[in-house]
């Protein structure tokens, strides 16, 4: 990955001619509507209950924020990305559902998930970890939750407006995986040092 480099910005609706061209490793910028969703929401929407909104063209991101209410809105401390792979069980099935574009987490996902984007036409961004004040500051605007009494602000599901959250294209919608090509690369660069 060299240390400079352009990134793509991106603008919901997030539709196949945004999504399609981008590959594994490429930069990128949000921008936008993003809905966040942990477990309970994935396992909820999996299980058939119906999204509160169209997801289709959608970005889920997977972040339990931090909320503090402030007068007739939400004020956000904090929103880093949560691990990815605690949604695999559900995402191929939310993929196919719902239409969904953009997943937004950390630490890569399975492969019944990366069948599930190169089929349906998702990505998967890769969010900064530890970076969850940063990312907040990304965050323009708190349009609505959804699930709140049931699920509790961590696990609700928050409608944000974002300007330039950064990410990088983990899983790209054509099978292809940054973190496949890193463990790749590492081999070869360990088996050469193991032989020198």
């Amino acid at each position: 990955m060299p240390a400079k480099c352009t990134a793509i910005s991106l603008h919901s609706p997030f539709d196949k001619g945004q999504i399609l061209p981008l590959k594994a490793g490429d930069a990128v910028t949000i921008n936008g509507t993003i809905f966040t969703g942990r477990d309970r929401l994935h396992a909820a929407l999996c299980q058939g209950t119906p999204s509160p909104v169209p997801l289709l063209h959608a970005a889920i991101y997977h972040c339990g924020p931090i909320m503090v209410p402030q007068a007739d809105t939400w004020h956000v401390v904090a929103a880093g990305p949560t691990t990815s792979s605690r949604e695999d069980p559900y995402m191929p099935t939310i993929i196919a559902r719902h239409g969904l574009s953009l997943i937004i987490g950390k630490g890569g996902m399975g492969p019944e998930t990366m069948v599930a984007c190169r089929e349906y036409g998702c990505v998967y961004l890769q969010a900064t970890g530890g970076a969850a004040a940063s990312l907040a500051r990304r965050i323009t605007a708190v349009r609505q939750v959804f699930f709140l009494d049931d699920f509790g602000t961590t696990e609700a599901m928050w409608q944000f407006e974002v300007k330039n959250l950064e990410a990088f294209v983990g899983i790209d919608a054509h099978g292809n995986s940054l973190y496949r090509q890193v463990r790749h690369s590492s081999h070869l660069k360990l088996k050469t040092l193991l032989n020198s």
